[in-house]
C-alpha cells in the first residue's frame, strides 16, 4: 500500500520592518481608508537590505524540522515555492539545502505564482505517495517588495515579504494529503506578470526605463478571475476526496484580498468565521501566505490534529488550485532533535566543501580543460 503524505512540521519568518498604510500614504496619492476598503491590508513586513528569499526561507525551514523534530541530514527533497528566487539560477532551493546542511536532499525551485506552495504540496505528496522519498521540506519564501514599483499605487499597497515551511513525512496511518486540485490558463498570462528579466526581455536600459522589472497587473480582472476559482477549486478538492464542504473544518485561502476571500465565504455558502484571515497584518506575501497563515492558526488553537483544512489559491499564469488535509501532529521522536544548533556546522561543512574543490582544482585542475 502507498504511504500517506503527512504535514508534520511547520514555521514561518517575516523581517521586523512594517510598512503602515500611513506610511505609503507618504510616497504616492493613497489613504489608510482607501486601501483598507479596497484590499482590507493595514500593513505589511519589509525586508531589510541583508535578507532576502533564501534567508527568510532558510529561517522558516529550520522551525518547521524543529516542529517536526527532524534532522536536515534526513530530508530527501526541498522545494521552495517563490516568485522572487534569489536568482534565475542557481535554485533558491539549493542555496537553502547549503545553509541547512541538508546532505542528502535534492532541490528545486517551483514557480507557480502565488498558487505556488499549493502546486509544491501535491509534488511533495506524489513523491511520498509514489515511495520514492519519505521526508519533504516544501517552503513558499518571497521578498516581492525588491520588484514592486512603490510609485504605483494600485501594486505597492498589496505586496509584502515573508516565508513559511511544511515537513512531509512518509507515514503508513491514513490522513495528510487527501487530495490536491491544479489548474492553469495562459490565455490570462498578461493580467499579472512581472515583463522583463527573463529570456523574452532580458534586462537593458530601456527595460529598466520602462519600468519592466516590476509587478503590473489588471486588478479589476484579476479580482473578477479570482473570486471565480476560489470557490469553484475548493469545492473540486472536497469532491475528489469523496467529502463535502461539511466536512472541512478550516479553509485557508491566499491572502491576496479580503474582498476576495468575503466573495468565495458568500459563494461557498461557509460562515467568514471558518477561513483564516490575516492580510491585514501582512498583505499578499504570494507563496508565503498560505503557511504563514496556517502557523498563526496553530498558534491561535484554531488548528489542531484530526482535522480537515482546505488550502486554496490563485495567482500569475493564471494558476490556481486547493489542497485538502486531515491535518496531523509532530511524529513521536526518539529523542529531541534541535536542528537551530546544527548552524555552525552547516557553516564549517560547506567551507569545508569549498575547500575541498579548490585543493581538487589545484591538483588535477590542469588535466581538464575549460568549458
Amino acid at each position: 500500500m502507498s504511504p500517506y503524505a503527512h504535514i508534520t512540521g511547520w514555521g514561518m519568518a517575516v523581517p521586523e520592518k512594517v510598512l503602515t498604510n500611513d506610511e505609503l500614504a507618504e510616497m504616492v496619492d493613497t489613504t489608510d481608508q482607501w486601501i483598507r476598503e479596497r484590499t482590507g491590508i493595514r500593513e505589511r513586513r519589509i525586508a531589510s537590505p541583508d535578507q532576502s528569499s533564501a534567508t527568510l526561507a532558510t529561517e522558516a525551514a529550520l522551525q518547521a524540522l524543529e516542529v517536526a523534530n527532524l534532522k536536515p541530514s534526513e530530508l530527501d527533497l526541498i522545494i521552495v515555492s517563490t516568485s522572487s528566487p534569489e536568482h534565475i539560477f542557481p535554485s533558491t532551493a539549493c542555496l537553502v539545502q547549503d545553509r541547512l546542511g541538508a546532505a542528502k536532499a535534492g532541490a528545486f525551485d517551483l514557480l507557480a505564482a502565488c498558487t505556488g506552495f499549493i502546486y509544491a504540496i501535491s509534488t511533495a505528496s506524489q513523491a511520498i505517495r509514489s515511495g520514492s522519498v519519505k521526508n519533504v521540506l516544501v517552503i513558499g519564501a518571497e521578498t516581492l517588495s525588491r520588484f514592486t514599483n512603490w510609485q504605483d499605487r494600485n501594486t505597492c499597497i498589496l505586496f509584502g515579504d515573508g516565508a513559511g515551511a511544511f515537513v512531509l513525512q512518509a507515514s503508513e496511518t491514513p490522513g495528510g494529503v487527501l487530495s490536491a486540485v491544479l489548474r492553469s490558463d495562459g490565455s490570462g498570462a498578461d493580467l499579472l506578470t512581472l515583463p522583463a528579466g527573463g529570456s523574452r526581455l532580458p534586462a537593458s536600459h530601456d527595460t529598466v526605463d520602462k519600468g519592466q522589472h516590476f509587478i503590473h497587473m489588471n486588478g479589476r480582472e484579476v479580482f473578477r478571475f479570482a473570486t471565480r476559482v476560489m470557490s469553484q477549486t475548493t469545492r473540486e478538492t472536497v469532491e475528489a476526496a469523496q467529502l463535502t464542504l461539511d466536512d472541512v473544518d478550516l479553509i485557508i485561502p491566499h491572502q491576496a484580498n479580503q474582498r476576495i476571500i468575503e466573495s468565495a465565504a458568500r459563494s461557498l455558502d461557509i460562515p467568514l468565521e471558518r477561513f483564516v484571515i490575516n492580510v491585514e497584518r501582512y498583505g499578499n506575501t504570494s507563496t508565503a501566505s498560505i503557511p504563514i497563515a496556517t502557523c498563526e492558526a496553530i498558534q491561535q488553537g484554531r488548528l489542531n490534529p484530526g482535522d480537515r483544512v482546505v488550502f486554496v489559491g490563485f495567482g500569475a499564469g493564471l494558476t490556481w488550485g486547493a489542497a485538502l488535509i486531515e491535518w496531523s501532529a509532530p511524529f513521536l521522536p526518539e529523542k529531541a532533535i534541535y536542528p537551530f544548533t546544527y548552524r555552525l556546522w552547516v557553516r564549517v561543512r560547506s567551507y569545508l566543501r569549498r575547500l575541498i574543490r579548490h585543493i581538487e582544482g589545484l591538483i588535477w585542475g590542469s588535466k581538464y580543460p575549460d568549458i
